[in-house]
């Protein structure tokens, strides 16, 4: 009993060492890694607006600025200025409606609201299935593409849904969450005024999406 007793503080103490120890050096690799990554997000990001908007001059990561969508969101705009004069805008859009959660884009959209390009900044989708999103919908076959479409006269929509998009193969839940980000980011930009900032709320709108993917083909 005695040696019993004389050795839970000896455990106890060396456990508490290992804690702090480990939370030590947590903190550290913490500290020593975060400076980095957010440099690699800042220059992806930097890279995304470059690809999605026209040639500028300006600097659009730091004249950002938010806008209401006609969900009561906020989206980040990226103004693209060339020469003094508006030439576009990147959107930084998100949905949670994505098969396997949460899919984040940026939009780039013209002076006119025709859709420039786009990029997908973050997703879990499935490999092979709903992560083809990156390319599918810039591929000119059949109703594939949104490049160059203007969402003027209503939001972008699957075929299946009475829409004029063809939605990924297998995938129409992704598909759907897709275009809801895009629908989201029009919201954004037709909701502010890309020369001043300013923004204007608008009314609410509903989403809705199906509760399993695969087998849905086209």
């Amino acid at each position: 009993m005695e040696k019993l007793r004389s050795t839970l503080p000896n455990m106890l103490l060396s456990l508490t060492i290992i804690c702090v120890s480990a939370g030590a050096i947590l903190a550290g690799v913490n500290m020593y890694t975060s400076g980095p990554i957010a440099l690699s997000k800042a220059a992806a990001l930097e890279a995304a607006v470059k690809e999605v908007t026209p040639a500028f001059d300006n600097n659009p990561i730091n004249e950002c600025y938010k806008a209401v969508t006609s969900d009561g969101d906020s989206l980040l705009i990226y103004p693209a200025i060339k020469d003094g004069k508006p030439v576009g805008v990147a959107v930084e859009s998100n949905t949670k409606n994505g098969f396997s959660g949460e899919i984040r884009v940026i939009v780039g959209f013209d002076t006119e609201g025709k859709i420039i390009n786009y990029s997908v900044l973050q997703h879990a989708e499935t490999p092979g299935l709903g992560s083809k999103m990156q390319e599918w919908f810039k591929t000119d076959k059949n109703n594939q593409s949104v490049i160059g479409r203007s969402l003027a006269s209503g939001n972008l929509q699957v075929s299946k849904d009475g829409g004029e998009i063809d939605a990924i193969t297998a995938s129409t839940i992704t598909s759907r969450a897709f275009l809801n980000a895009i629908n989201r980011a029009y919201s954004a930009y037709k909701g502010t005024d890309s020369s001043t900032g300013a923004t204007e709320s608008a009314p609410e709108a509903t989403t809705s999406s199906e509760t399993k993917e695969g087998g849905n083909h086209e």
